[in-house]
């Protein structure tokens, strides 16, 4: 993603690139919307070409840039989640960054890191794609939104 070309005057579904996040349907509404936001910082992180420009309103208040990509927020199961991580992470052209459960229950980043490293096959709370539209769209295929 290093020549990502910004087309903010395009409608998302016409961008040749998607960004996708997948979420386990059977999480409690909290930690859904915790694991959607920690992917969306890693994205911005490690793409932050992804990012459009702040704007300010008529009244000239501020408003700090968003993805311009849009990104959707869909609902699978645990197991599908960790088929699409899998799969995906074996795809050098996409961006992949990951929930992995431990991820929440550790209170210190460090913790989280060595608990990691000792652990084979984490279970993940959600997955976050970012690459080119048909490659994401046939990983996560006719997943419904999350709701």
């Amino acid at each position: 993603m290093d020549t990502l070309e910004q087309r903010s005057d395009l409608p998302t579904k016409q961008l040749t690139v998607k960004w996708a996040i997948v979420v386990d349907r059977d999480l409690p509404r909290g930690l859904q919307a915790n694991a959607a936001a920690c992917l969306a910082a890693s994205v911005g992180m490690t793409v932050p070409a992804i990012v459009g420009p702040g704007g300010h309103d008529a009244a000239g208040g501020t408003h700090a840039g968003l993805p311009w990509t849009g990104c959707t927020v869909l609902a699978a199961p645990a197991a599908i989640i960790r088929r699409i991580r899998d799969d995906a992470a074996a795809e050098p052209d996409l961006v992949v960054s990951d929930m992995a459960d431990i991820a929440q229950r550790a209170g210190v980043y460090d913790d989280y890191l060595a608990e990691l490293a000792r652990t084979e096959e984490p279970s993940y709370y959600a997955v976050s794609l970012f690459g080119p539209r048909t490659l994401v769209e046939r990983l996560t295929g006719r997943l419904p939104l999350l709701r």
